[in-house]
C-alpha cells in the first residue's frame, strides 16, 4: 500500500461519520448505471477519481461511451489522491485529476493527459455579501493574514476557511501552486474534508464560509456562489481568453502498463469527438483544443499571478512540458508527424533529465570531499558544501572546518543550531496566525509549537510567544 494511500484512509476513517450517506448514495448512482448499460459491447473500464470532475460530465460522458457500443464506464468518485493511487496500483483504469503530476516517484510511472480546462473558483455562501477579491486577498485568507469578512468590505464575520484534507488533492494543490508557487503549501484552514463535495456542503450551511471548488462542479448549485477574481467572474469565455486567471487543466490519468491501455486510448480519442466536446461546454468546461492558446500563456500566467500575491515558485513542469505536450497530440491525433516530434523531444527531455542528474551526483561527491563546510544554506556552491537554508536571514556567514572522524558539524536544521532570532518573545497582534508569525521571523511552525509547548496551530491576541529556542 502506498504512502498517499495510507494516509488517504486516515483521513477517510477521521471523516467517515460525515461521508458515509454520500458515499453510499454514489456507489448505489454507479451500480444502476452499470446494470443499465449492460447490454453495450465492449470491456468495463474503471474511472476513479476527483468527485468535483466526476459531478456531470464524466457521468454523462460515460453514457455516451456506452450508447455508443465501446463498453461501460464504471465511475467510483471520491478524490484525486484515490484515483491516481487505484490507476498506479491497476484497480482501476483511468483516474481523473484537476492537477498534474507533482513529480513523485509514483506519479513517473503514470501518463497524464490534459482533456478539458476547468475554472478553480473560491466560494462562498450565496448569502455572503461579498462577490470580489483580489488574487492578494485570496492569498492572504488561505495563509491567515485576513481572517474576517469586514477586511475585504463584508459583514463582521470570521472568515471559516475549509479545505480537502487528501494529500495531493487536484483542486487545493492546483490553486496553493498558483498563489503560493507551490501545491504543497500549508493553509490556515482548520475545517478538513475527504473531498470537495462535503467541502460545498459545509459552505452551504455555513454564510462565512469559504474554500475552493470548480467552476463545471458548482453549476446549478444555487446554495453557493462563486467570488470574481479581479473584477473577472468564472465563465467558459474568461477561461478561453485567460482573463480568469485561475483556471487549471483536467486530466485523464491513465497506466501505460495497463492490461486494458488499447481500450483507454480508445476512450481518451473519444473525448475529441463533437458529441463529448459538447457535455463539455454544457457543464461550463472548456475542451482542451479549445484553450490551445491557454498552453502558451501558462508561464507568464503564474509570474503575474506570484508578483500580486508575493509568492515564490519553485519547480514547476509547466502544462507545455515535453510530457504533456506528447501526451496532448497522442490523443488528437497519435500517428501526425506533430505527436512524433513531441515524442522526439519527450525522449530528449528523458536523457537530459537522467545526464542532469547524473552531473549533480558527482558534484556533490567533489563537494563531500572539501575540507571547507557552509552551514546555513542549502544547495551547491562552487568547492563549499552547503547544508541548510532554514534560520538564515539575511546573508550566510557561518563557515567552518569539516568535523573530523566522530565529531559533527552544526547544521541550521540541527536541534543544537541556533535558529536566527535568538531569546526574543511575540505578542500576538489581531489577525495574526502561527503560519504568519513563523514566516515573519525566519522559523518554523514546528518550532514555535515545540518553544510554547502548543498542541495546535491556534493562539490569541495578546498570547506572548517565545520565537527563538533560547
Amino acid at each position: 500500500m502506498s504512502v498517499r494511500l495510507t494516509r488517504l484512509l486516515s483521513v477517510a476513517l477521521i471523516g467517515a461519520c460525515l461521508a458515509t450517506p454520500a458515499i453510499a448514495k454514489t456507489k448505489t448512482h454507479t451500480h444502476s448505471r452499470a446494470k443499465a448499460s449492460t447490454a453495450a459491447k465492449g470491456p468495463v473500464l474503471i474511472w476513479r477519481g476527483d468527485v468535483a470532475t466526476a459531478q456531470g460530465v464524466v457521468n454523462e460522458v460515460a453514457q455516451a461511451w456506452s450508447r455508443a457500443g465501446h463498453g461501460t464506464i464504471e465511475l467510483q468518485p471520491f478524490n484525486t489522491a484515490s484515483g491516481i493511487d487505484a490507476v498506479a496500483l491497476g484497480t482501476a483504469d483511468l483516474a481523473g485529476s484537476a492537477r498534474g503530476t507533482d513529480e513523485t516517484a509514483q506519479d513517473a510511472g503514470l501518463t497524464f493527459t490534459p482533456v478539458a480546462w476547468d475554472a478553480l473558483v473560491l466560494i462562498t455562501s450565496s448569502s455572503n455579501p461579498v462577490s470580489n477579491l483580489t488574487l492578494k486577498q485570496a492569498h492572504d485568507i488561505y495563509f491567515g493574514k485576513i481572517t474576517n469578512w469586514s477586511e475585504v468590505g463584508g459583514s463582521a464575520a470570521p472568515i471559516d476557511v475549509y479545505a480537502v484534507a487528501s494529500p495531493g488533492d487536484g483542486i487545493e494543490y492546483s490553486l496553493r501552486q498558483l498563489l503560493f508557487g507551490r501545491g504543497t503549501q500549508p493553509v490556515a484552514a482548520p475545517r478538513l474534508y475527504v473531498n470537495t463535495h462535503k467541502l460545498e456542503e459545509g459552505i452551504e450551511l455555513n454564510p462565512n464560509g469559504f474554500g475552493a471548488a470548480t467552476l463545471g462542479d458548482i453549476k446549478g448549485n444555487s446554495k453557493v456562489k462563486a467570488v470574481s477574481i479581479n473584477g473577472k467572474f468564472a465563465s467558459v469565455a474568461n477561461i478561453a481568453d485567460g482573463s480568469y486567471v485561475l483556471y487549471t487543466p483536467l486530466y485523464l490519468v491513465t497506466n501505460p502498463r495497463s492490461p486494458k491501455a488499447a481500450e483507454v486510448q480508445t476512450f481518451i480519442e473519444f473525448l475529441q469527438s463533437d458529441a463529448v466536446k459538447t457535455a463539455m461546454r454544457n457543464h461550463s468546461i472548456l475542451p482542451f483544443q479549445d484553450g490551445a492558446a491557454l498552453v502558451t500563456m501558462d508561464s507568464g500566467r503564474r509570474s503575474r499571478i506570484l508578483a500580486e500575491t508575493g509568492g515564490h515558485a519553485s519547480h514547476v513542469t509547466a502544462i507545455s512540458a515535453p510530457g504533456a505536450t506528447y501526451a496532448a497530440r497522442a490523443a488528437v491525433a497519435p500517428t501526425s508527424p506533430d505527436t512524433a516530434a513531441a515524442k522526439q523531444a519527450l525522449d530528449k527531455r528523458t536523457i537530459a533529465d537522467k545526464l542532469g542528474a547524473a552531473e549533480k551526483v558527482a558534484a556533490e561527491k567533489g563537494a563531500q570531499s572539501d575540507q571547507t563546510a557552509l552551514t546555513g544554506v542549502k544547495g551547491g556552491v562552487a568547492a563549499t558544501h552547503v547544508t541548510s537554508l532554514a534560520h538564515v536571514k539575511g546573508s550566510a556567514t557561518a563557515t567552518g572546518k569539516k568535523a573530523g572522524k566522530g565529531k559533527k558539524v552544526a547544521d541550521a536544521n540541527d536541534d543544537q543550531a541556533k535558529p536566527a532570532a535568538t531569546g526574543q518573545t511575540y505578542k500576538v497582534a489581531k489577525g495574526d496566525t502561527l503560519f504568519s508569525i513563523a514566516k515573519s521571523h525566519a522559523v518554523d511552525v514546528a518550532q514555535l509549537r515545540s518553544w510554547n509547548h502548543l498542541k495546535g496551530d491556534n493562539v490569541k491576541p495578546g498570547q506572548s510567544l517565545r520565537i527563538s529556542r533560547d
